[in-house]
């Protein structure tokens, strides 16, 4: 599927879901056949999803050693800042058939981890997940050049199980292409910021607004942000129909469609 700017995304959407939390130092999930969803936050951005009997995630970093008994289909990587890119993490989660997934400007990268280079529009399947590059960029400002410019095509992703689909949007700020995925995404993953120009505060609000997801779960903050944030923005997220999903670091949540 290749995707432009007017392009509309096509996604299988369920809106019956079913959440249950765990917290837990270390995931014990297993994969299933079933159709639950596992889903870890963990370390800044970083994410693992288990879905349809394979296991992906996004911008692992700072992973414990016994994260190697859970090693990965798929890595996809956001862009090159430390705070998403580990080399240590990337090499602990590889087995024979890992498919590890940079930005195309991310040459270097692409050639040590034996990767394969995206650019925003490109998409691909892992097992029967689709996975869809998407915008990720931030905006020049006070005087600063931007740290995510639009030229690197540093990518976001959209992980389409079939029943759900999830977006992670990297260290983007809110950018206007967020109306392109109006209604097509069930589990937004948003940084809060502030810092590296990412959004922050309403406008957080604002691209939930524009993504209209069925859930939202803050990524990339210091531990104990996430509580502020969601005492000070519930209500105006809970008024977009949106509910709050919060999560400290390696802590799970088990979605069943």
């Amino acid at each position: 599927m290749i995707l432009t700017k007017t392009t509309k995304l096509v996604f299988i959407i369920s809106s019956s879901v079913i959440l249950v939390t765990a917290a837990i130092a270390v995931p014990t999930v297993l994969l299933t056949r079933d159709n639950s969803i596992y889903f870890n936050l963990l370390e800044n951005a970083g994410v693992m999803i288990e879905a349809n009997g394979v296991r992906i995630y996004v911008d692992p970093i700072n992973l414990p050693d016994n994260y190697s008994d859970l090693p990965a289909d798929a890595i996809l990587i956001t862009h090159d800042h430390g705070d998403h890119y580990d080399e240590a993490s990337i090499d602990l989660l590889q087995k024979s058939d890992t498919l590890n997934v940079f930005p195309t400007y991310l040459t270097s990268h692409i050639t040590h981890h034996d990767g394969l280079g995206v650019v925003p529009g490109d998409s691909f399947k892992v097992g029967s997940v689709e996975i869809t590059c998407f915008y990720m960029y931030t905006f020049a400002l006070g005087g600063f050049p931007s740290s995510h410019p639009i030229e690197n095509n540093y990518t976001s992703y959209l992980i389409d199980t079939g029943s759900m689909t999830f977006f992670h949007a990297g260290d983007s700020a809110n950018i206007p292409e967020y109306t392109q995925l109006a209604g097509l995404v069930d589990v937004a993953m948003l940084p809060l910021g502030p810092g590296c120009q990412t959004m922050a505060g309403m406008d957080v609000v604002f691209a939930l607004d524009a993504i209209d997801a069925s859930y939202f779960i803050p990524i990339h903050f210091l531990a104990g942000e996430e509580e502020t944030f969601c005492e000070t923005y519930r209500t105006s997220i809970e008024n977009l129909n949106c509910e709050i999903v919060e999560l400290s670091h390696f802590s799970s949540y088990t979605f069943t469609p």
